[in-house]
């Protein structure tokens, strides 16, 4: 089973697929609910469908590596307050 929600977003159908198909559910579980937080908006944040599918397809690499959270990723916005203006 996977752990479908963080203290942010909730897993979306494009990377529990991933998930999913590259058999790592295991190691998703094994994430701490904000490592599974960055992974989620990170995939999502993105404004062109080209971009989501390139980052999901670096997430299953970079996951398999055994990488916790997105490499070069400042974090996600909306844990920040002061980011908040922007994503209404």
């Amino acid at each position: 089973m996977i752990t479908e929600k963080t203290a942010y977003h909730d897993l979306t159908v494009g990377l529990r697929e991933v998930i999913e198909n590259k058999k790592l559910v295991e190691y998703w579980n094994s994430l701490t609910d904000i490592q599974r937080n960055e992974w989620i908006c990170w995939t999502t944040i993105a404004k062109q469908n080209i971009t989501r599918d390139k980052r999901l397809k670096r997430a299953t690499e970079e996951m398999l590596e055994g990488k916790k959270t997105p490499c070069c990723w400042p974090g996600c916005p909306h844990r920040r307050p002061k980011a908040a203006k922007f994503f209404k």
